[in-house]
C-alpha cells in the first residue's frame, strides 16, 4: 500500500524517463488520471490511456521524447507532501523556470496549472512542478 499516491506516480515517471522507457504504468487513482491529463494537454507525455478494472485498473502513460530522442520531461518535484501541506494563493502562485514548466496546483475547482490558477485568480495546494 502507497501512502503518497502521487509521489509515487512522479517516481515512476522520473524512473522510465530516466530509462529512456515508452510507457509506464501507474496504478489508477482519480488524482493520478487529472495528474496525467494535464501533462497530457501541456505536452510534456504523447498519450494516457486507462487499462484494467476494479483493483487491477492502471494508467498506461507513453512518455514523449523529441526527434533526437532527448527527454521532453527535464524533471518533476513533488512539492506538497501529506506531511507537509504547501499552499499558495493566486497571487503569490509559483512560476517554474520563468513560465517553461507548470506548477500542478489543487484548487476548489479541480486540478489545475499555474497559470490557469492566475487566471482564475484561485489559490490551491501545490501538488508538484514538471519542467
Amino acid at each position: 500500500m502507497v501512502n503518497d499516491t502521487i509521489a509515487d506516480m512522479l517516481t515512476r515517471i522520473r524512473n522510465a524517463n530516466l530509462a529512456r522507457s515508452k510507457d509506464v504504468e501507474v496504478p489508477f487513482t482519480k488524482v493520478c488520471h487529472k495528474i496525467a491529463l494535464i501533462l497530457l494537454n501541456n505536452g510534456f507525455v504523447s498519450a494516457v490511456d486507462v487499462a484494467g478494472e476494479g483493483v487491477d485498473k492502471h494508467i498506461v502513460i507513453t512518455l514523449k521524447y523529441d526527434n533526437s530522442g532527448n527527454r521532453v520531461i527535464t524533471n518533476l518535484r513533488r512539492i506538497s507532501s501529506p506531511g507537509l501541506r504547501i499552499y499558495s494563493t493566486a497571487a503569490e502562485m509559483p512560476r517554474v523556470i520563468n513560465g517553461l514548466g507548470i506548477a500542478i496546483v489543487s484548487t476548489s475547482k479541480g486540478i489545475m496549472t499555474d497559470s490557469q490558477c492566475r487566471r482564475e485568480n484561485l489559490g490551491g495546494e501545490v501538488l508538484a512542478y514538471v519542467w
